[in-house]
């Protein structure tokens, strides 16, 4: 079994709290990247999700920690098959804020990284292309 890794649909960036609209302007105004404001749902953890491409950027606040939630986030095709192989292997699974378009879950690897895992359940922009 093997996990069947699509492309990679999104990187996190934290930022420190209160800071959220000098993010908004940097990476709106400053990088001119369009936010992704209505997705038909609210976004997890006052989030703000920015168009980077074929990607997306996700930018939230965190307070400091001694493990960060920054991440990268990889669509697979198979996420219950990973979920299983992972959990197989001795890694702790953790169940991210539901999103109604995918199925995920993240989970750190062996220096502490986190890794999140995502299945779409509707078509993504790149299926439609």
């Amino acid at each position: 079994m093997k996990i069947e890794f699509e492309r990679l649909n999104h990187v996190m960036l934290c930022i420190p709290e209160g800071k959220e609209e000098d993010a908004r302007h940097f990476y709106g105004q400053v990088l001119g990247l369009p936010e992704l404001r209505d997705q038909g749902y609210a976004l997890p953890n006052g989030a703000m999700w920015f168009q980077m491409g074929d990607i997306e950027l996700h930018i939230r606040a965190e307070p400091l920690m001694e493990t960060s939630q920054r991440h990268p986030a990889f669509e697979v095709k198979n996420l219950d098959a990973a979920r299983q192989l992972l959990e197989e292997n001795g890694i702790a699974i953790r169940n991210d804020s539901p999103i109604p378009d995918r199925k995920r879950f993240s989970f750190r690897d062996p220096f502490g990284n986190r890794i999140e895992l995502i299945e779409m359940l509707v078509p993504t922009k790149q299926d439609l292309i």
